[in-house]
């Protein structure tokens, strides 16, 4: 927003006219206010807000030639050398994106194809492949949401056989626009990644610990879920929402770090990174944000993999130590005999780490932090 209105301002001065079109959001955010006229907090009452108003613009078609200009000189993207080599970090993201406006549409129909009809229920499973993986797209423009947008409504008149439920239709566009309120957000609280959105937290407790900030980064924490998350991040530079949530919430709240550490992790690792997404998203878990998750609900990480990746698939993918771990004890090899763990070939403090805390002292830790916080407030 402030490039863009340093843009026009420069081009003003030269006595060009500018004029400005929605591209990334479907709403001005100058024109979503509350009853009130205030701008929206709080996600439920924008996404009515949302619904109501006229169905977004259809998709436009592809530009023609511009008159007038010819001759200039191009050179093949490939020719900058952008993609890295030595060391060649991104070898494990190749396999999963395929950057551009064709990798985008080529990702949207086969999510339509493949993965809409059933979304509502599947897609906090991150052993299933039921989420669109449009972000990184959305992210860099290669994609509108005005085009998964019209994409995801047109579904509803796909044939009965072929045709995905209305609530998983509602559930995506839902997520969509929560992409978009995020945005909003970003328009009128421009240090939404640097400033607790509720400012009451600013005075919470936080714990200065690099070794576990250091430990969760690379996958260390000794809980199976959450280091399945965060390897996945570094292998593919992508994570699955619910494990976003779940090793946001270890962060914040097991360990006591500040959400804007982790923010920032994210935003040097996730390809779909973005400064509306990431840290409205951080906030709400930490419970500082808008429309936030309260800061007790605290994510038991074993149940949490238990409910959402219960045969253990997701944690065998991306954590190839555990994959002799019976289903029943994936989730907390802590806690298996250790003559199943050595038949498994896993030595906890070697091959995969000790917890780095205990849940239930973790939880009362950070509830005893939140009272701090309460107290100031009397």
């Amino acid at each position: 927003d402030a490039v863009d209105r340093a843009v026009a301002a420069a081009l003003a001065r030269r006595g060009v006219a500018v004029r400005s079109f929605l591209a990334s959001l479907l709403v001005d955010p100058a024109e979503a206010r509350t009853k009130g006229g205030t701008p929206f907090s709080v996600f439920t009452p924008f996404l009515r807000h949302l619904l109501a108003r006229p169905a977004p613009r259809a998709p436009l078609p592809a530009p023609g030639p511009l008159r007038g200009v010819g001759g200039l000189a191009s050179e093949p993207l490939e020719s900058w050398g952008l993609t890295p080599t030595k060391p060649d970090w991104a070898a494990g993201f190749r396999a999963l994106w395929t950057p551009g406006e064709a990798g985008a549409q080529a990702r949207l129909a086969a999510f339509l194809d493949n993965g809409l009809a059933g979304y509502a229920t599947l897609r906090d499973r991150p052993d299933r492949p039921a989420t669109s993986r449009l972000s990184p797209h959305l992210r860099f423009g290669e994609i509108s949401p005005f085009q998964v947008w019209s994409a995801a409504s047109l579904a509803r008149e796909a044939p009965p056989g072929a045709r995905p439920s209305g609530a998983d239709i509602d559930k995506f566009l839902a997520e969509v626009a929560w992409r978009e309120f995020s945005y909003h957000l970003l328009v009128h609280h421009p240090d939404l990644a640097t400033r607790s959105f509720q400012p009451r937290f600013d005075a919470f407790p936080w714990r200065d610990d690099p070794a576990g900030l250091r430990a969760w980064q690379r996958g260390e924490t000794g809980y199976p879920i959450v280091d399945a998350g965060m390897r996945e991040l570094w292998r593919t530079g992508w994570m699955h929402n619910r494990v976003r949530m779940v090793v946001a919430s270890f962060l914040v709240k097991h360990l006591l770090i500040d959400w804007r550490l982790g923010e920032r992790w994210f935003w040097d690792t996730l390809v779909d990174a973005d400064p509306a997404n990431n840290p409205a998203s951080w906030q709400w878990v930490a419970g500082s944000g808008a429309d936030a998750a309260p800061y007790f609900r605290i994510f038991n990480p074993v149940l949490q993999g238990e409910k959402f990746d219960p045969d253990g698939a997701y944690v065998k993918e991306n954590i190839p130590a555990l994959a002799g771990v019976p289903a029943s004890l994936i989730h907390k090899p802590f806690t298996a005999p250790p003559l199943l763990l050595r038949q498994a070939g896993v030595t906890l403090g070697e091959t995969y780490p000790h917890p780095l805390v205990d849940h239930a002292q973790a939880r009362a830790r950070a509830l005893d932090a939140l009272a701090t916080i309460k107290a100031t407030e009397r």
